[in-house]
């Protein structure tokens, strides 16, 4: 598995509630995404930062979505282009169902 953390810079006039209503409105594009475990918004209204932290089922289904076409959309939408870092997430442990995944990599 693949957890991919993306920030970009966000404008001043957008605060906790705007990003939000963004976030929310961008949501229904990831359901039943390929490859796409999991995704989790976020924003730091302090640093003027929002992004996401995607869990993938590989790298190449993160690299899939993140394309020069989506990188241009995420800098039109939020004023700023994302910054995209990579992690190898071999283990996942999830509270909320009770379990714990390892990933067979």
């Amino acid at each position: 598995m693949i957890t991919a953390i993306v920030n970009f810079k966000l404008p001043a006039d957008i605060d906790a509630k705007k990003a939000a209503e963004l976030f929310k409105g961008s949501a229904p594009k990831y359901r039943g995404m390929k490859g796409l475990i999991r995704k989790y918004y976020l924003f730091d209204g302090e640093k003027r930062i929002g992004g996401g932290v995607y869990l993938w089922k590989s790298r190449a289904d993160a690299e899939a979505v993140y394309t020069p076409q989506w990188q241009a959309y995420i800098a039109e939408r939020y004023g700023a282009p994302p910054e995209i870092r990579y992690f190898e997430t071999a283990v996942v442990v999830d509270n909320d169902a009770d379990t714990i995944t390892a990933d067979a990599a």
